[in-house]
């Protein structure tokens, strides 16, 4: 590397003419500027000057537009997934419930049936006891009825063995369905357990926002959706972000397409963009939307008017068709809906996106 000649004072002066922090002189261990003041500060500006540059060549990421925090959503949707699991689980359990219990009373009804032909056959083999074939010749008047005779007990004999074997094999199913039956009671004891854990979890992260009950936005002249699929047990199943985000240049989940057309279907065809990049929440993840109140465009301002109906009618529909989509959560004008907890409060602290009163989110599970 070459060396650079030593500075000459002459060079410094020269400097001090073009830069108005250069060092001209020094005094007691002290650099000056060209003003007199402490160099300190010039180096101080530069120093904070060097920083800004430094940031701003690194844009920093967006805060979330909706307000909350990563912890809250993480929270909401865990309680959100058990809760549906534990609920799917009760409903295959009582659906099972449902079977046993018919099992058990057409088991039932054939033992009680049965129960009267064993004991004719037990009566019937008290009566004749055993029989040699001495007997039968003796008591027979010839040998055509001999025969016939034989014939008979022995069609006697495979009926009484058959009416045995069936009459063992229906007390064995009611034992294994009332067996059945008493663990299915536990199994929807448990997931009742379940749920009331999750609806208390969900209470529990809600109360960053508030929390409150809250009167929320339900109608009964809402529109049935068509249900998703789910999986043969009742959940539903995993999806990631696979398919082209129709309002986005991003990606959805097949669920969240799904519910997005119904919507549309019935009527809601407001303004409406669900992938975006966040730093948490289910947007990235192409599991929720946001449908705007306006026709048109996000405005910056709360819903009112027709507007506010839309959004009401809107939010609406997802509460009511929630469990035919697979809907994890609703937002609405500084109020969520979460399957476990019905309608609560949501007071983020912010502008109208913050509080969710120019649009309405939807999250899928």
């Amino acid at each position: 590397m070459a060396a650079f000649p030593p500075r000459r004072r002459t060079d410094l002066l020269a400097d001090s003419t073009r830069a108005p922090f250069a060092v001209i002189r020094r005094r007691g261990g002290l650099f000056l500027s060209r003003s007199g003041r402490p160099a300190r500060f010039a180096a101080l500006v530069a120093a904070t000057l060097a920083a800004v540059l430094v940031v701003s060549g690194t844009p920093a990421r967006a805060a979330d537009p909706e307000g909350g925090t990563k912890a809250l959503r993480a929270n909401l949707e865990a309680a959100a997934k058990g809760y549906d699991l534990a609920k799917t689980k009760l409903a295959e359990s009582k659906k099972r419930q449902t079977q046993l219990t018919a099992t058990l009373k057409a088991a039932q009804t054939r033992v009680d049936g049965l129960t009267r032909r064993v004991a004719a056959v037990a009566n019937r083999s008290y009566q004749m006891g055993r029989m040699n074939t001495m007997m039968l010749l003796l008591n027979s008047g010839s040998p055509d009825s001999f025969v016939e005779r034989v014939q008979g007990l022995d069609m006697l004999a495979q009926l009484d063995g058959s009416t045995l074997a069936a009459y063992k094999t229906d007390i064995d199913t009611t034992k294994k369905a009332q067996t059945a039956l008493s663990a299915e009671i536990i199994e929807q004891n448990r997931q009742v357990n379940v749920m009331a854990q999750k609806k208390k979890q969900a209470e529990i992260a809600l109360g960053a926002v508030g929390g409150g009950s809250v009167g929320g936005f339900v109608s009964a002249d809402s529109a049935a959706a068509a249900p998703a699929p789910r999986n043969s047990d009742g959940s539903w199943p995993k999806e990631s972000c696979t398919v082209d985000d129709p309002t986005s240049t991003g990606c959805i989940t097949p669920r969240t397409l799904h519910a997005y057309q119904e919507a549309r279907s019935d009527g809601f065809t407001h303004y409406t963009v669900c992938w975006s990049q966040r730093d948490s929440g289910e947007h990235p993840k192409g599991r929720a939307c946001d449908f705007s109140a306006n026709p048109s465009t996000f405005k910056d301002a709360a819903a009112t008017g027709s507007d506010k109906a839309y959004g009401d009618r809107l939010a609406a529909y997802f509460v009511k068709n929630a469990d035919a989509l697979g809907i994890m959560y609703v937002i609405w004008y500084r109020q969520i809906w979460m399957p476990s907890t019905g309608w609560r409060a949501y007071s983020a602290s912010g502008g109208p996106s913050v509080v969710h009163t120019n649009h309405v989110h939807l999250s899928m599970l």
